[in-house]
């Protein structure tokens, strides 16, 4: 009996193993072949983006969000074999290389420096750099109008570059540490104006507490092409550039520009030609 008991557990206990490593399916616990089964796919997102990345209580939600999901669903992935990462600016690169994700959709804007780390399906929308101004401010017409104002931008970032190298080099720029500070200095008159790409702007104008307090100036001063970044010499880059193909051709992209921006009335532009990459 108790030589029959011993055999029993080591049965079990291989058949457990044998379980475990076949559900593994690859070495980082992801199956990215055929559809069904256990498969996830790992997709970096920004956490903290209104309207375009943003993870709350109720889960993810925005524009990328909704590209991603319907490039993933067009993949073969169901929205739970989803798995999201925060994808932050300087973490990007990085994250596609060591393959920590399989794609990254975060207002990711095409430039020649990250053309030579990863590459890019898209783009799948073309952004301009703008400010944000209180709604009842009509002393902003032009990028020359910024000269004279008290102006914001987070640390660091590509806009409050371009502001002081040559948008409004004369203007007052304060850099903060993020963009929801820049928000409570527009709103209690500490600033003039708020400066990044418009689609990021119109995400934190649409969210309910600033309903009818801020609009967009619609300066159009940079053009800002998000793409879809992929490993370098990744096969994904042709198969996501089909997905987007499929949800601006059946309406979706629109939808979700609409849905996710159009509260604060951004006028988009039209969606890019996927596949001409222009930085």
């Amino acid at each position: 009996m108790k030589l029959r008991k011993v055999t029993a557990a080591s049965a079990a206990v291989l058949a457990l193993a044998v379980t475990a490593t076949a559900c593994g399916g690859s070495d980082d616990g992801k199956d990215t072949g055929s559809s069904g089964g256990d498969k996830k796919i790992t997709i970096g997102i920004k956490f903290d983006q209104p309207g375009l990345g943003q993870k709350t209580p109720d889960g993810y939600a925005g524009f990328d969000v909704d590209v991603a999901t319907y490039v993933a669903k067009e993949l073969g992935y169901s929205e739970d074999q989803i798995e999201w990462k925060e994808s932050k600016s300087a973490d990007r690169e990085t994250m596609l290389q060591r393959g920590d994700v399989d794609f990254i959709a975060a207002t990711y804007s095409i430039t020649p420096e990250r053309q030579e780390k990863v590459d890019f399906a898209g783009p799948y929308l073309l952004a301009h750099q703008d400010v944000l101004i209180r709604a009842d401010d009509e002393s902003i017409k032009s990028a020359e109008d910024l000269n004279s104002k008290n102006l914001c931008s987070v640390t660091g970032s590509t806009s409050a570059q371009n502001v002081k190298d040559k948008l409004a080099p004369k203007a007052q720029l304060q850099e903060y540490p993020t963009y929801s500070a820049c928000l409570s200095g527009l709103q209690n008159k500490a600033i003039d104006a708020l400066t990044t790409d418009d689609s990021i702007l119109a995400g934190y104008a649409a969210q309910s507490q600033f309903k009818g307090k801020f609009k967009l100036a619609g300066l159009k001063m940079t053009n800002e092409n998000y793409g879809i970044g992929v490993k370098k010499g990744s096969d994904l880059k042709t198969k996501i550039n089909e997905a987007l193909e499929a949800m601006v051709a059946d309406g979706s992209w629109q939808k979700a520009v609409d849905a996710n921006l159009g509260p604060a009335n951004y006028e988009n532009e039209p969606a890019p030609k996927i596949g001409d990459i222009k930085s």
